[in-house]
């Protein structure tokens, strides 16, 4: 039988002296890349330059992530605002002073909002579904996200402000709340952005 019948290729000779069969991943390798499973390309200077997908594919996936990140969100903000919710219909509610009712109005509508915020991306997507503009809508989905964030963030200062004022004396009520404060950003915005500026490759290197 022939090489050709065979399937295998001529043995050739390389630069480092090494004996290898010519076949189809010869370009890829002699190229220095290979396919990862994740989809992602990986080049043989060890760099990775991205995923390996369509405009389209990136917004789905990135949709899906969108997705998942709202759905926990949400779930805090619904237990805290029910919560909220319930507590005008208690008789303690009449006993507290007017500050207090400002403090209790001023979180509930705060936490309205964030609820509006992080649901808005679902009904954002349901009204533009099919119109072929899934990555804009993936940017303003997100937007609303990090609107909605900001929103649970300030619903979280001031209901931690009126039960720590009804709890426990007023003069360590700034400290806790501060200190509380300083963890959720820490936590929520200082970490990930030290990681995005620490560890992201700039593109193009």
């Amino acid at each position: 039988m022939t090489d050709r019948e065979t399937g295998l290729g001529r043995p050739r000779k390389r630069g480092d002296g090494q004996t290898g069969i010519h076949g189809d991943g010869d370009a890829a390798r002699d190229s220095g890349k290979t396919t990862r499973e994740d989809g992602e390309t990986s080049h043989g200077d060890g760099q990775g330059r991205g995923r390996d997908e369509t405009a389209d594919e990136r917004a789905d996936r990135q949709w899906q992530d969108l997705m998942q990140e709202i759905r926990v969100v949400q779930t805090g903000v619904q237990i805290l605002l029910g919560f909220l919710l319930t507590v005008v219909f208690t008789p303690r509610y009449e006993s507290l002073g007017s500050g207090d009712k400002a403090i209790y109005i001023l979180t509930v509508v705060l936490g309205s909002l964030a609820t509006g915020a992080l649901i808005g991306p679902v009904s954002f997507h349901r009204l533009v579904a099919g119109r072929r503009i899934k990555p804009q809508a993936v940017a303003w989905a997100s937007r609303l996200t990090f609107i909605g964030i900001l929103l649970l963030l300030t619903t979280l200062t001031t209901a931690l402000v009126l039960i720590l004022r009804v709890a426990t004396d007023n003069a360590i009520v700034p400290w806790l709340v501060a200190g509380v404060l300083a963890w959720y950003l820490l936590c929520w915005f200082a970490l990930p952005l030290w990681a995005r500026t620490r560890h992201t490759s700039k593109r193009g290197e």
